[in-house]
C-alpha cells in the first residue's frame, strides 16, 4: 500500500505511510555503501531505522563512485 509521495533522487516515488529511510534504501537494493540525505540533511546510518518519511520529503540516496 502506497500512501506517501516523496522525491527520491529527483524523481517522484510512493512509499508506505510508515516507511523509514532504512526501508526506502532496502527497497532500492542499496543497503551497502550509500549515504542518505533527507531534505538536505545527512541522515547517519545509525538513525535510518528511526527516521520516518513524510509527504513531500526529498531524499537523496548517494553511492560513491570511483574516478577522477
Amino acid at each position: 500500500m502506497i500512501d506517501v509521495q516523496v522525491t527520491v533522487n529527483g524523481r517522484a516515488a510512493g512509499v508506505e505511510e510508515v516507511a523509514t529511510v532504512a526501508a526506502l534504501v532496502a527497497s532500492r537494493g542499496q543497503q551497502q555503501r550509500v549515504a542518505v540525505a533527507l531534505n538536505g540533511e545527512v541522515v547517519p546510518r545509525s538513525r535510518w531505522e528511526t527516521t520516518g518519511l513524510a509527504p513531500g520529503d526529498s531524499v537523496e540516496v548517494l553511492a560513491p563512485t570511483a574516478g577522477g
